[in-house]
């Protein structure tokens, strides 16, 4: 397999693709998934974003190969096409990541913003109405500055990941030294079960690794240089997960921390920051719930107008129709809405967690199917689909005994997926289907 041609202009450095992976990781996700993590590994969270990182890399090693093979911006559903016949199967896999990687990650980052704004606003509880109308306003707004400036949006971003790798450093600096053993000892941990369960939730703080994968095209050497950026961008977001992790348990106990739920990082903060820390680590969750929001809906405008071109989604996904230019936008933007209105936090990251690693399970199966064309380890591909797989089954089984509301949500979600790709399959024009 020849190396991938970059770009006539190489306009991306391994460095500039290390600092793409980790602003795609790093920000939202440790702040709205930390307590619900804390709910299910206890103090023992830490080893839960531990198991997630390994279990990011060796899915990392999957789609590094089928970037190499295949580089493409439609990203995972490319890979899926390549790895199965079934259109079928492609189709469902198409919504659910539509679904969980755009709309339910972005309403789950905005009901976290909507419990930091109350709380600041009003020291009002998380989850109440005046956090979930903050939720839908950061929405609304969201997809204004969408329409209004995508280079806004890119500047914004690029600024809002330095700015919140600074805090993180300020954080854990001065929280480490203050932590209370005690809170972290072996003695508190809970079972090995729930340790496990919790892999696949801290999983979905990693998620953002899939972007580097699209990056092939903009590094001088990308055989070489991919693998570099992904690895080094995973091992630095471990480290500063297992960081915080261990920085917020011992500094509060798992009560605290489960009750403090997405404002969990400020509450931590402040022992030994004082009340200034708890400002900075709400606003700098402010800061980074409401640039990811604009983000994914920014992401759904690219990604909706490609699966509609394709005929994967309906046309009105895409531009020219009667909605407009932005019809991705603005169903993406109103499903957002509902599912801040009905769901909270803690069940739209249950439910995304446990659909994003499925679809990321499936493109490790098409991974291990295609090893030789790839050029990919059988050992490697086939751990990927081992680790994942047994994951996936756990947190699923825990979930179904555990919380039953987000097990059927999940269900309902991939069963609504199955329905809309049969419904939009029998009534696509022939002309349209180009598969």
């Amino acid at each position: 397999m020849s190396e991938p041609a970059p770009a006539a202009t190489a306009r991306l450095t391994v460095r500039g693709a290390v600092v793409l992976g980790i602003g795609a990781m790093v920000g939202a996700g440790i702040f709205a998934l930390l307590g619900q993590a804390g709910a299910i590994a206890g103090s023992a969270v830490w080893i839960s974003f531990l198991l997630a990182g390994a279990m990011s890399a060796t899915l990392g090693y999957t789609l590094v190969k089928f970037a190499m093979r295949w580089p493409s911006s439609g990203g995972l559903i490319v890979y899926l096409e390549h790895g199965f016949r079934s259109r079928r199967l492609v189709g469902v896999a198409a919504w659910l990541g539509y679904l969980t990687a755009i709309v339910v990650v972005g309403a789950m980052v905005a009901a976290s913003f909507g419990d930091y704004a109350a709380v600041l606003l009003a020291d009002a509880p998380p989850g109440g109405r005046l956090s979930r109308l903050c939720a839908v306003v950061l929405v609304v707004l969201g997809a204004g500055v969408t329409v209004a400036g995508p280079r806004l949006v890119d500047r914004v971003q690029t600024a809002v990941v330095g700015l919140l790798l600074a805090v993180f450093a300020v954080f854990v600096v001065g929280t480490l030294p203050h932590v209370d053993a005690a809170l972290l000892a072996p003695s508190t941990y809970p079972g090995v079960d729930d340790i496990v369960a919790s892999i696949a939730l801290t999983f979905f703080a990693f998620l953002g690794f899939a972007v580097i994968s699209f990056s092939g095209g903009d590094l001088a050497a990308p055989r070489r240089e991919l693998p570099v950026a992904l690895y080094s961008a995973l091992a630095i977001t471990t480290v500063l997960y297992v960081a915080v992790a261990l920085s917020v348990f011992g500094t509060l106990s798992v009560d605290e921390v489960v009750a403090a739920g997405p404002t969990a990082l400020a509450v931590a903060a402040e022992p030994a920051l004082g009340q200034a820390g708890f400002v900075m680590m709400a606003c700098a969750a402010l800061l980074a719930t409401a640039s990811t929001v604009t983000a994914t809906l920014y992401g759904a405008v690219g990604l909706s107008a490609a699966l509609a071109d394709s005929g994967t989604f309906p046309r009105v996904f895409g531009p020219g129709t009667r909605l407009g230019p932005h019809g991705g936008l603005l169903i993406t933007a109103a499903l957002m809405v509902a599912l801040v209105t009905v769901l909270g936090v803690g069940a739209l990251a249950s439910v995304g967690s446990a659909v994003s690693l499925a679809v990321f399970l499936l493109v490790a199966v098409a991974a291990f199917r295609l090893r030789t064309e790839l050029g990919a380890s059988a050992v490697l591909t086939a751990v990927a689909v081992a680790v994942s797989g047994v994951v996936l089954v756990w947190f699923v089984v825990d979930l179904y005994a555990s919380d039953r509301r987000s097990f059927w949500a999940m269900v309902v979600l991939v069963g609504f997926a199955a329905v809309v790709d049969e419904t939009w399959t029998r009534r696509r024009p022939a002309a349209d289907d180009r598969r």
